[in-house]
């Protein structure tokens, strides 16, 4: 395995689903790969490349990922995104048995097993044995990629992380990073936070900030806008229970109404998950309507259709917030890191618009001559 001369970065990952096994891919891809990777987000940054992160355990509830390498459990169902690189051998990290908490929704529970978590029957690690398992493996950073509305399980896991001495990276909208509550416990730590819930690389909120951000700079009033996503994967199966949505709603909505020069009444835009359709599997359609007055009020509109890929797009921003959570270990950053969560998240501690969010990520770390 080629790593730079800082050596890797030893990462683990709470929740072995579709993100997860984009990341894991991309890690071994990038080994191969190096240079001609395609698609990667700052090939070289801090003088870390993505093939320098080493997965070194994961966490998971499903009886089919439980007790296998990682390489094996990313691959197996309900998992359904893209395998864009199946040679995983040199993934051999375990996954644990977590607790369930609140990471299988109800109506989870009542879908067919191929399509949906089926917990394992082995007991699950309690608080102190997840603690043992990150120092055992010697882990600096934790990424959460657990279901969304796992309010429960992703503290848990944040508080684990912070017994354990590790950074997090979280990738999901339950606030963390975004929370004074939250990032003072990471500061007192002495231990950096990124988050909250990651952009995609190219994904429906990134195209919405962009769009509407230009028709502030080009005077035109924006009178009502929506984002109406649709995709198969367990993500948006999960999301079919409303009351698991309400953040991420908020997250997605704060994104869009950040990136405008006026935020609009609630009644006039609405943006998040709206429906989960089987057979697109880890695919995402996303439906983006802009409304607005041009000189004299004169009416315009627009539409968007967007397809991607779901969990690259996610995994994308991953390997670039475990370097950033490395750099930041190196620097002793304690709390919320905002310099390097602006860019990659939209419920980041401070928004900021993109172009300049960009520029602040590569003088976190130390690459503003890119």
């Amino acid at each position: 395995m080629s790593t730079s001369q800082r050596g890797s970065i030893r990462t683990a990952i709470a929740g072995v689903g579709n993100c997860a096994s984009s990341l894991v891919q991309a890690v071994s891809y990038c080994r191969v790969k190096g240079a001609d990777a395609v698609g990667v987000s700052f090939p070289e940054l801090g003088g870390y490349r993505p093939e320098d992160i080493e997965i070194v355990a994961g966490f998971d509830v499903d009886r089919r990922k439980v007790n296998r390498p990682i390489g094996e459990a990313v691959l197996a169902d309900p998992n359904c995104t893209e395998i864009f690189w199946d040679k995983l051998d040199d993934q051999p990290a375990r996954v644990h048995r977590g607790p369930d908490l609140d990471g299988v929704s109800a109506f989870m529970r009542n879908q067919p097993p191929e399509l949906s978590f089926v917990p394992s029957d082995e007991p699950p690690l309690s608080k102190d044995q997840i603690v043992d398992a990150l120092k055992d493996a010697k882990a600096e950073v934790l990424v959460i990629f657990l279901p969304v509305g796992s309010t429960q399980a992703v503290e848990f896991y944040a508080q684990c992380a912070l017994e354990a001495g590790c950074a997090v990276v979280n990738g999901i909208p339950v606030f963390l990073a975004s929370n004074p509550t939250w990032a003072k416990k990471f500061e007192s730590a002495g231990l950096p936070i990124l988050g909250d819930d990651f952009k995609a690389q190219f994904g429906a909120t990134i195209v919405h900030r962009t769009l509407a951000h230009l028709a502030d700079m080009r005077g035109v009033k924006i009178d009502r806008t929506y984002q109406l996503n649709v995709g198969g994967n367990t993500d948006f199966m999960n999301m079919m229970d409303m009351d698991r949505l309400a953040l991420k709603r908020e997250s997605k909505t704060e994104a869009v109404q950040a990136a405008m020069d006026a935020r609009l009444a609630d009644g006039n835009i609405r943006i998040g998950p709206s429906d989960y359709v089987p057979w697109l599997h880890d695919r995402k359609v996303a439906y983006v309507r802009i409304e607005g007055q041009l000189l004299g009020g004169a009416k315009t509109s627009m539409e968007v259709r967007l397809e991607v890929e779901d969990s690259p797009n996610a995994a994308a921003m991953a390997i670039t917030a475990v370097r950033c959570a490395r750099i930041a270990l190196e620097r002793g950053l304690k709390g919320a890191v905002p310099e390097a969560s602006a860019f990659l998240f939209k419920h980041p501690p401070e928004q900021v618009d993109d172009p300049e969010a960009h520029d602040m990520l590569l003088a976190f770390a130390g690459d503003a001559g890119q």
